[in-house]
């Protein structure tokens, strides 16, 4: 099970909602919720790493990090505005390694209901 910490916010933004739900379930590795809340063209650029465009390979990228769950996931910030969000926290792997993350996300529309990018930062503590 994997321990969720966030800081509390206004709680009257659906966005900040649903970004925070979004890394709580990829931290659970939920790929289901996570799949349904991007864009058919989806882009994420994992900074230094690579970069997935297109859901059917999000998807594939997801289902390889599905082994790699967190025991702990604290959110520290979670933020948006118009069609940008952003969240940054730390994550507690299984294996006994930390990160922290940094992501960037933007929305398709105001809306805010599914993401067109993510642009992700994360680095071993």
């Amino acid at each position: 099970m994997t321990k969720i910490v966030s800081s509390p916010n206004c709680g009257n933004s659906p966005k900040m909602e649903f970004l925070k739900e979004l890394n709580i379930a990829f931290a659970k590795g939920n790929s289901g919720f996570v799949t349904e809340s991007v864009t058919d063209d989806i882009v994420w650029d994992i900074i230094g790493d690579r970069k997935i465009v297109g859901k059917e390979r999000f998807v594939e990228e997801l289902e390889k990090m599905k082994s790699q769950k967190a025991t702990e996931l604290i959110i520290h910030q979670v933020l948006s505005h118009g069609k940008e969000g952003a969240a940054n926290g730390i994550m507690k792997m299984k294996d006994g390694k930390t990160y922290a993350f940094a992501d960037l996300y933007v929305f398709k529309s105001t809306k805010g209901e599914k993401l067109k990018s993510i642009t992700s930062y994360c680095i071993e503590i």
